[in-house]
Order: structure tokens, then sequence, then C-alpha cells
């Protein structure tokens, strides 16, 4: 039995996702979304990582240990 975990960071997404011997266990994700007219501004992008990724992490677990919560 193969279990992955991978975590993703990019522009405006934050992602958890959990694999085991290749089925998708979980796919866990937050969206940045950035003020109107503004963009993307990396200091407030990572700091919106930051907050959310251990609530990721968590909901990714619970998620693939109990797969009828998906």
């Amino acid at each position: 039995m193969v279990i992955a975990i991978g975590l993703e960071g990019s522009a405006n997404k934050v992602g958890v996702g959990i694999r085991r011997d290749g089925e998708v266990l979980a796919n866990c994700r937050q969206t940045y979304i950035s003020p109107p007219r503004e963009g993307f501004l990396p200091r407030e992008t990572a700091q919106h990582h930051r907050e959310k990724i251990i609530g990721l992490v968590r909901e990714a677990l619970t998620v693939s240990a109990f797969p009828q919560m998906r």
C-alpha cells in the first residue's frame, strides 16, 4: 500500500491532497480572493496560505480517514 500526501501553493490557491494506491482520498483547497482591482499581492497571499494550511491538512486527514464524508 502506497499513501502519498501533497501540499500545493500557487498564486491564489493552497491545497492538500491524499492518495492511497492511486485513489484520491482527499483534495482540499482554499482560494485567496484579492480585493477588486488590486491583483494578488505576495504578502497577503502568503498570509492567507499560512492561515489556511493547518486546517486544510486536518480536513484532508479527516476526509481520507472517513471516506463516507466525501
